[in-house]
């Protein structure tokens, strides 16, 4: 009887002993985890862009389609001639394949009653269409010359030519290498960050335990536009602000 009550004194003891270990555990890991704290930093640069695409395009139309082809022939080396007026040379002008169509258009006649009307498309023709774009990459005069000449294709449609330019867009040439520091600059911003919280809370910081990159962002000098969850990437202003987050978080000792 003996024996059996100091084996379930041993259990029992050693059950506790057991519990013990467990909820000190427990309680070093929970600790652990609130001893952390996250920051994020940001890192962000204006920029002036160095590439530079512009495109056009412009229309003949005849009721035969080896007329229209040739008009547009015809025009294509007016186009040409009036950007080397401009001071393009025939290697900066790149010219798309043409493009023929037949077009259509709508008639409306009235019915035998009032509330009746019919339609029906009629032959009107075909369009030839000729694409005609310029790129520049690092080539500060060359770009100047696209932006200057892409405000002066009225002189174009005043001579019969019916031209319709695209709005200029503009790229950089190194957008990795701007990534990488926005991202240095982001971790700097987050680390000094938590060194000013933790000195003022009397604290000391430990090892990083994780961090994570926000979204890359590319918008226009001054824009208000909010961040995009997919990022924003924007094409139509020469002059750019990039930026991205960086969310680090500390062990605190």
């Amino acid at each position: 009887m003996r024996q059996s009550s100091l084996i379930v004194a041993v259990v029992t003891a050693l059950g506790i002993i057991i519990t013990a270990v467990i909820l000190g555990n427990a309680i070093k890991n929970r600790n652990q985890a609130e001893d952390t704290i996250h920051v994020t930093g940001l890192g962000t640069k204006d920029f002036e862009s160095d590439e530079i695409f512009w495109q056009g395009n412009f229309q003949a139309k005849s009721m035969d389609a080896k007329e229209a082809y040739s008009k547009i022939l015809a025009d294509k080396e007016k186009v040409k001639q009036f950007f080397i007026s401009k001071g393009f040379s025939e290697k900066d002008i790149n010219f798309g394949g043409v493009s023929v169509e037949k077009t259509f258009r709508t008639v409306y006649t009235q019915g035998e009653k009032s509330y009746e009307t019919r339609s029906e498309s009629i032959f009107d023709g075909y369009v030839a269409t000729q694409n005609v774009s310029f790129t520049a990459k690092k080539n500060p005069e060359l770009m100047s010359r696209i932006e200057k000449v892409a405000d002066q294709t009225a002189e174009l449609i005043n001579s019969g030519i019916e031209f319709n330019g695209r709005p200029i867009q503009y790229t950089y040439s190194d957008l990795p290498g701007l990534k990488h520091s926005l991202i240095e600059n982001a971790t700097a911003d987050a680390k000094d960050r938590a060194d000013k919280i933790i000195r003022t809370a009397d604290g000391k910081r430990g090892k990083l335990k994780s961090a994570s990159m926000g979204v890359f962002q590319i918008t226009g000098v001054g824009s208000n536009e909010e961040d995009s969850y997919g990022g924003n990437f924007d094409v139509y202003s020469k002059n750019k602000t990039a930026r991205i987050t960086v969310r680090l978080t500390y062990n605190l000792n």
